[in-house]
C-alpha cells in the first residue's frame, strides 16, 4: 500500500462471529440502538445491539439480500421475489414483486434515500452478463426501472448533500456515480468514480461519510478503501478475511464502521486460513458516518 494511503487497521476488531455464509448489509436503526445486517444464504435477518453485546436473528422464507427499516415500524427485505415486509418472528409479505418471472435471480444491495425512495438491484445465478437491473421503489409502492444492462448489482450510497448517487456493478470493476434530483429520485449523467484492479478484489457493498468519502468493500481482497469525493484513496482498513462484503457506519454517534464478510464463494485455500471468516468486525476509523434512512412505505 502507497505510504500516502493511511492505514486505518489498528482498532479493527469482531464485534460478533456468527460465521455467515453471506453476511451483508449493515444498516445502523437509530431508534432501537442496534445493527441490522443479513445473512443472504441462511435467509437470516440479524439485530446486534452492541451495548449489550447481543445477538438475534429471525429466519425469512425466501433468500434475501438485504434488510432495512420502515418508517411505519417493522423491517423491509430485498429477495428472490421482491420487496418483502417482515414481521418481528419471521413472517414475510410480498409488498413489491421484482421479476418474479427469472427464478434464478434475486435482488442484492438496497439503500433508501432521505425521502425513504428504496434502491436495489437484481443479479442472477449463475451470473448472467447484463440481464440485470437496478430500480427504485417509491412509497407509494411502484417500481422504476433506473438501469439496465447490469451484471451484479451492488454497492449503493448517497454524497451528504445528495447530488450525487454512487453504484457499484461488480462485474464494470469500479464504482460510478451519478447526478442525483433529490425532488424526483431521478439518476443521470452516468461516469466512472474509480477502477478496482482486479488484482485488489471486486468492489461490493459501500457507503458514503460525513465528510462524502466513500467506503468500498473489496470482495476476495480482504480490504475496505476510503476514497476522497475526487475519486483518490485516502485510506484502508486491512482485514484477516478474504470475503469482504459490505460497510456502513453506527453506533450513536455513527463513528463506528461495521464490516460484514463472507464463508461461501471464498475459495477453498484461502477459507482454510481464515477462521473469522463470516464475523462481523467492527473499527474506528476517526471518522463519521451518515445515518441510515427509513422505506417510507
Amino acid at each position: 500500500m502507497p505510504k500516502q494511503v493511511k492505514d486505518l487497521s489498528a482498532t479493527l476488531e469482531v464485534a460478533v462471529h456468527v460465521r455467515a455464509r453471506l453476511g451483508e448489509g449493515p444498516i445502523w436503526d437509530d431508534r432501537a440502538g442496534d445493527l441490522i445486517f443479513v445473512d443472504c444464504e441462511e435467509s437470516r435477518i440479524y439485530r446486534f445491539d452492541p451495548a449489550a453485546k447481543h445477538l438475534s436473528y429471525v429466519t425469512v422464507g425466501p433468500i434475501i439480500g438485504a434488510a432495512i427499516p420502515r418508517e411505519a415500524g417493522g423491517i423491509v427485505a430485498s429477495s428472490v421475489e421482491g420487496l418483502l415486509a417482515v414481521q418481528p418472528h419471521g413472517e414475510s409479505q410480498l409488498l413489491v414483486p421484482v421479476e418474479r418471472d427469472r427464478p434464478y435471480c434475486r435482488m442484492n444491495d438496497a439503500k433508501c434515500d432521505s425521502r425513504g425512495r428504496l434502491f436495489t438491484g437484481t443479479f442472477a445465478s449463475p451470473f448472467e452478463r447484463g440481464g440485470n437491473a437496478l430500480y427504485r421503489i417509491d412509497p407509494d409502492g411502484s417500481l422504476h426501472l433506473m438501469l439496465s444492462g447490469v451484471t451484479v448489482s451492488n454497492g449503493i450510497g448517497w454524497s451528504p448533500d445528495e447530488r450525487t448517487f454512487y453504484y457499484v456493478d461488480t462485474a464494470t470493476r469500479g464504482i460510478d456515480c451519478f447526478d442525483y434530483d433529490i425532488g424526483s429520485g431521478a439518476i443521470s449523467r452516468r461516469r466512472r468514480f474509480v477502477d478496482i484492479d482486479r488484482a485488489h478484489g471486486f468492489p461490493d457493498g459501500l457507503c458514503v461519510d460525513a465528510e462524502g468519502y466513500v467506503w468500498i468493500a473489496l470482495f476476495l481482497g480482504g480490504a475496505v478503501r476510503r476514497y476522497a469525493p475526487d475519486g483518490q484513496l485516502v485510506a484502508q482498513v486491512a482485514l484477516p478475511v478474504s470475503g469482504v462484503t459490505s460497510c456502513n457506519f453506527g453506533g450513536a454517534a455513527l463513528d463506528e464502521l461495521y464490516v460484514t464478510t463472507a464463508r461461501n464463494h471464498v475459495p477453498t485455500e484461502l477459507l482454510a486460513g481464515e477462521p473469522l471468516s463470516g464475523a462481523l468486525f467492527r473499527c474506528r476509523p476517526g471518522v463519521t458516518g451518515q445515518a441510515s434512512h427509513r422505506f417510507a412505505g
